[in-house]
């Protein structure tokens, strides 16, 4: 099944179609990326103007060689040499100055900044198209060199030897949360990002400015679109759906965006080994209203409500593992039930204001509030035994010889409710060839928390005590007089108010050394903070990160950028991070610190007469103050003190272009190496030590059918450190899990097109797009564990580890639509 698969996946690459006209279309900003209406935009044959949002959109004859200006009275002109492919449709943003002229040669895109930045840019277009279980902005992620994720129901991601709580995300330049309680990744639902309100996606993996926060890996900045037409988005499959309305008032001063989404991963966790009684209900609705009061005021609302509701009952579970020689199996029988709740309310109100022709202020208010629970009784009965290997036999594949009996029963009643607020002021200044960006920002959170949790494990009649319990128990072969306490016990009621103040001042410039260009970005931090918890008030701590970039282009006549960068990165501490093993918050936790030290080469080429561009980053981070931490699924504990110091180093290699005509794909591979020495023990691997990471993504068209599109995410990582046993010793277990293969294709039918002008008759025709789907996740059926469970003999003293595994091959169909 697999090669007839990959015999359709591959079947033709590379057709031309016959439509003998292209569009541009885009937005026209100033230098303070504001709007710019009543923009000319001609092409020498058509004619148009931008509309009051800025937005535009012209028709460009294929397969010439134009000119297309960008004129109005109070901006420089700018242009942008095209040459076109029939059908395609272009994103170009303009930037108008009053400073200088702009001509670019780039058939994409205006990229400068952001490539001169290191920022990787993401078209929306991509998000909505390529398969994955959990599709979107950190699907894609997941697929660049850097970005690491063993877990396809999650969301969460690591980059460049980081945790998942190291990444930064704003949304319209609003830093955005998750919820804190989540474990496993079926938990998750959705992504704070609507995929089908996004208008640019920037990501960057080290090495970033000072006007971004503290946070030591990567930051992911999302914009959302402003609206310059009605529209409608739909979407529908097995795993749940999602609608999204555009509105623009008469008068063009009002514009929204509305988004509501519904997932249910029922497809997915039934997948799994475990047989379950599975109804969550993941829910949202996301809106971006913009408001221009005048020329120089600007007002915008980003608003968010979600509701996940997961109610998950296991059943059964059978896990074959062993060898061939010596089959074993794990069957399990559940009784009880998880019941956890996650409501998150996000609003924020951004106001622009442009006094003069140089500056901009923007003025951010934000207000985030979570309230969460987990509750859960699960009890366990398990037999581990060895299997019937007979085919003949009418027992084959079940367990024939039972080697060890026992239970678990695991119980929570965990609540946490949150409520974090900020306001913020920031400036940018533009004089000549200099830029200066400053803001500050002011941020309170308050937690109010209740930690209630153990577990209890029994084989073979004997209760099993914790390790960190004396004296140690040798039952059944003498005679135990300790106390009967729970394997694992965490209790723990905290209340913890954290104010903090943070800001950041930047430069920007660009001059010339001989015939090279060269840009300098320097800049630095501060931020001071102070934890009070219920019986203790922290020490006040404040911490200055300085940060710089240098960019230089040579005039040469390969088109190649080098970029240096780095500087000192703090990340104090997060709630979770203040938290211990134990469930008590520790007050007086340090701020982590790594010395970031990035060293790229961006290269553009052409082959076959199409674009294509080579990224490679080399990078090294020292880490001090380091805060351990262990994995389980994607809950992290944190050891809540300061006693390690680490390091990470690696590259990253990035190949993205038009493999086929008219798409874009990319190849990236990525080589990491991160380990850490607590109390001078010895350097150790980190939970994230990822070794090895390929990224395929890959668009296609078949032969003769142009309108039947490809698309394939491939992603391969060597295994992680983990699965150990609770409370092990890292010094002691350093196995890894096995490594993480999985292959996500889909295949999408376009019924209709607005740039064919297909089907246009009857009630299909007030369809601008419409395409049905196909998507096969996890093609190869690989079997890739992210924990074990560990099952324990009492009377050999064995202890086996039994893989957990993740979702096997899944088939889902897609219905998309927009008006």
């Amino acid at each position: 099944m697999q090669k007839a698969i990959l015999n359709l996946l591959f079947l033709g690459i590379g057709i031309s179609t016959w439509s003998q006209n292209a569009k541009l279309r885009g937005i026209v900003l100033d230098e303070y990326k504001q709007a710019i209406p009543n923009v000319s935009i001609s092409n020498g044959v058509v004619e148009t103007q931008s509309n009051s949002n800025g937005f535009y959109e012209v028709s460009i004859p294929s397969n010439k060689k134009l000119t297309v200006v960008f004129s109005h009275i109070s901006f420089k002109s700018a242009s942008i040499v095209v040459f076109l492919k029939p059908n395609e449709s272009i994103e170009f943003n303009p930037v108008l100055n009053t400073l200088q002229e702009q001509m670019s040669e780039v058939i994409v895109t205006a990229k400068n900044t952001k490539r001169i930045q290191g920022i990787t840019s993401i078209t929306p277009e991509v998000l909505r198209k390529i398969p994955g279980a959990n599709a979107g902005v950190e699907n894609i992620l997941k697929t660049l060199a850097g970005v690491n994720s063993n877990n396809e129901l999650s969301t969460q991601y690591a980059v460049r030897g980081g945790n998942y709580d190291e990444n930064l995300v704003y949304v319209n330049e609003i830093e955005v949360y998750r919820p804190f309680l989540i474990r496993s990744g079926q938990q998750e639902g959705l992504s704070f990002t609507n995929t089908d309100l996004v208008q640019n996606i920037d990501f960057s993996a080290g090495g970033f400015q000072a006007k971004y926060g503290d946070k030591l890996s990567s930051v992911l900045d999302i914009t959302y679109r402003k609206p310059s037409s009605f529209g409608a988005n739909f979407e529908a499959s097995f795993l749940g759906g999602s609608m999204a309305f555009d509105a623009v008032s008469k008068n063009k001063k009002w514009s929204a965006v509305t988004g509501f989404r519904y997932r249910n991963n029922s497809l997915l966790v039934k997948s799994q080994e475990t047989q379950t009684n599975y109804t969550p209900t993941f829910a949202d609705v996301q809106t971006n209203i913009n408001y221009q009061a005048s020329a120089q005021w600007h007002w915008s609302f980003l608003g968010n409500i979600s509701k996940n509701d997961y109610r998950y009952q296991p059943l059964t579970r059978q896990t074959n593992f062993g060898t061939l020689d010596q089959p074993l199996a794990l069957v399990v029988y559940y009784e009880g039930q998880e019941k956890d709740q996650y409501a998150t309310y996000f609003g924020a109100i951004k106001s622009t204001f442009k006094p003069n022709d140089i500056s901009v202020l923007k003025f951010i208010g934000s207000l985030y509030h979570t309230t969460e629970q987990e509750y859960f009784d699960i009890l366990a009965q398990y037999r581990l035994g060895e299997v019937d290997a007979n085919v003949a036999s009418e027992t084959y594949g079940k367990v024939a010889y039972t080697r060890g009996i026992g239970s678990q029963l695991n119980h929570a009643r965990n609540n946490l409710d949150a409520l974090i607020a900020n306001i913020e002021i920031k400036g940018f200044h533009d004089w000549k060839k200099n830029q200066l960006d400053w803001g500050v920002k002011y941020t309170r959170e308050s937690i109010r928390d209740r930690v209630v949790e153990w577990e209890v494990i029994d084989s073979a009649g004997f209760s099993i005590p914790p390790p960190i319990v004396l004296p140690l128990k040798n039952e059944p072969y003498s005679l135990y007089t300790g106390p009967l306490v729970p394997y694992q016990n965490v209790r723990a009621t905290n209340f913890t108010t954290i104010n903090r103040l943070s800001g950041f001042a930047q430069w920007n410039s660009k001059s010339s050394i001989g015939t090279s260009t060269i840009w300098y970005n320097a800049g630095l931090r501060f931020h001071h903070w102070e934890v009070s918890a219920a019986d203790e008030i922290g020490k006040s701590q404040l911490v200055l990160s300085p940060r710089a970039q240098i960019s230089i282009q040579p005039n040469w006549d390969k088109d190649m950028l080098f970029r240096f960068s780095g500087g000192m990165y703090y990340q104090p501490p997060f709630y979770r991070e203040l938290r211990d093993a134990s469930g008590m918050v520790q007050p007086n936790v340090k701020a982590q610190q790594s010395v970031h030290l990035v060293v790229a080469n961006d290269y553009n080429f052409k082959v076959w007469n199409r674009p294509f561009k080579l990224v490679s980053e080399l990078y090294f981070k020292s880490m001090s103050n380091v805060n351990t931490y262990t994995i389980d699924n994607v809950r992290i504990r944190y050891a809540a003190n300061n006693l390690a110091k680490a390091y990470a180093q690696g590259i990253d290699l990035r190949l993205n272009g038009e493999f086929v005509p008219g798409t874009e794909s990319w190849f990236s591979f990525g080589y990491l190496k991160t380990e850490e020495n607590s109390q001078n023990k010895g350097y150790i691997a980190r939970p994230t030590d990822q070794l090895l990471k390929f990224g395929l993504l890959f668009q296609d068209y078949m032969p003769n059918i142009p309108s039947m599109k490809v698309y394939l995410n491939l992603v391969y990582n060597t295994g992680l450190p983990g699965g150990s046993p609770s409370y092990s010793d890292p010094y002691v277990y350093q196995n890894r899990l096995r490594d993480y293969r999985r292959a996500d294709v889909g295949f999408s039918k376009i019924v209709i097109d607005n740039k064919e002008n297909s089907i246009p008759k009857k009630w299909l025709g007030n369809f601008k797009e419409l395409a049905v789907g196909v998507e096969i996740f996890n093609l190869f059926n690989n079997q890739n564990a992210i924990t074990n469970t560990w099952v324990r003999d009492v009377y050999s003293k064995n202890q086996y580890a039994i893989p957990n595994y993740m979702t096997t091959r899944v088939f889902n169909i897609k219905l998309t639509a927009k008006l």
